[in-house]
């Protein structure tokens, strides 16, 4: 089949979990011997500056299109008097819209697959000149984002406007929901959510597949204790989780009885994460050269998301190196997770507390979550059974009719 993935963002090189779950698909689709193109906009906001080649450019037909979507204040407060979402309407441009439709005149797709919302905006005008099988990949249900954000929130003001948000988000989200020939969702929580708001298209799960050829733990360098967290902060509910997190045990970690180190490491790190740095106790270490390596030299992984849906890459590629996790039930959602026994479960100050202080007195124990989370992500996560379960999935849209 001719396969076209199309992403609201770059994701080379693969730095989070975005661009690691579409690139974790096109390398599994390419092995079951697909011809896969990638058409990915470039937003100045996630594109980096400088990185090295990816290897599996060269193995898929590969293009993207610089794009800006950043929002001056006028533009910002033009849109507080406005009913649609400029969350989503930023990232289009009628440039590309034209770009995108000579390719899909030249090239007639088996199936062209949208990943996330943002790229949504391109529906329409690619279903006018396109026979392809349209499909709608759900990162996140986006809305519930905002709402979950809001929740957190003790400004008034802020809250409003985030509330604002969301439900602009959500009147766009259900308005797209059966403009497609079906949605893929990668937790069973999501395919409920979805076929809860009217979706009469089918709605098929297939969880975050990765790699496991990449992923090779190795204790001998670990330190132990040690605490860390890994992910982006450009992307609100990891900074509103991890900012809960130092907030409240800053003290216990600087000058209580939880004798440990913490690192945290990602992209986009603000600058004024440097004040939380305390030397020997607190490291704020921004971008990693290799984050294989930063994993493997820290002990237990720290996922305090409040916010947000879908499934957390993270988790899965920390369970893939055999880390203890300790995580909020709604950072776990969507994987099949035993609480106490692949994973640890922490959803407020107290819980967090104890997991802690359980993980950094037994490293042993700390070692058989480790174990079993690998286990786990053999058994559910290995990319080339999802690929596989994918690709019947188009099969079988591709043999209904139009």
């Amino acid at each position: 089949m001719k396969i076209l993935i199309l992403t609201h963002r770059v994701p080379f090189p693969q730095n989070g979990g975005y661009a690691i779950v579409v690139c974790n698909t096109i390398k599994g689709l390419i092995a079951l011997g697909h011809e896969v193109s990638l058409v990915a906009l470039n937003a100045q906001k996630y594109s980096s500056s400088y990185y090295e080649k990816d290897e599996l450019e060269d193995k898929i037909n590969y293009s993207s299109f610089k794009i800006n979507i950043n929002v001056s204040m006028f533009d910002a407060a033009v849109n507080l008097f406005r009913k649609k979402s400029n969350n989503v309407d930023r990232y289009y441009d009628a440039e590309f819209e034209k770009l995108l439709i000579r390719e899909l005149k030249k090239t007639a797709y088996d199936i062209i697959q949208f990943e996330g919302l943002f790229v949504t905006p391109y529906l329409a005008s690619i279903r006018k000149v396109s026979k392809a099988r349209l499909i709608y990949r759900s990162h996140n249900i986006e809305h519930q984002v905002y709402e979950r954000l809001a929740h957190q929130k003790t400004d008034l003001l802020k809250r409003w406007y985030l509330r604002m948000v969301a439900r602009r988000i959500k009147d766009y989200e259900l308005q797209q929901l059966n403009k497609f020939d079906a949605i893929a969702v990668f937790t069973a929580e999501d395919q409920k959510t979805v076929l809860s708001y009217g979706a009469t298209i089918p709605v098929e799960i297939f969880p975050v597949g990765i790699d496991l050829t990449r992923y090779r733990p190795d204790f001998k360098k670990t330190e132990f204790p040690s605490l860390f967290f890994l992910g982006s902060l450009d992307w609100l509910p990891n900074r509103e989780g991890i900012e809960w997190f130092i907030d409240n045990f800053y003290k216990d970690l600087t000058e209580g009885d939880l004798r440990v180190k913490f690192y945290v490491a990602g992209h986009n790190i603000p600058e004024r994460f440097d004040d939380y740095e305390v030397m020997g106790k607190i490291f704020i270490q921004g971008e990693v050269d290799d984050a294989f390596d930063f994993v493997n030299s820290k002990a237990i992984m720290i996922v305090p998301l409040l916010s947000s849906g879908g499934m957390r890459v993270k988790i899965v590629e920390g369970m893939a190196m055999q880390k203890c996790i300790i995580s909020t039930a709604l950072g776990a959602e969507g994987i099949n997770f035993t609480n106490g026994t692949n994973i640890m479960i922490a959803n407020d100050r107290a819980e967090f507390y104890h997991a802690i202080e359980r993980c950094i007195s037994d490293e042993e124990f700390c070692k058989s979550v480790g174990l079993n989370a690998r286990k786990l992500v053999e058994q559910q996560h290995d990319v080339n059974k999802v690929a596989k379960d994918l690709v019947k999935f188009y099969e079988e849209l591709s043999k209904t009719d139009s």
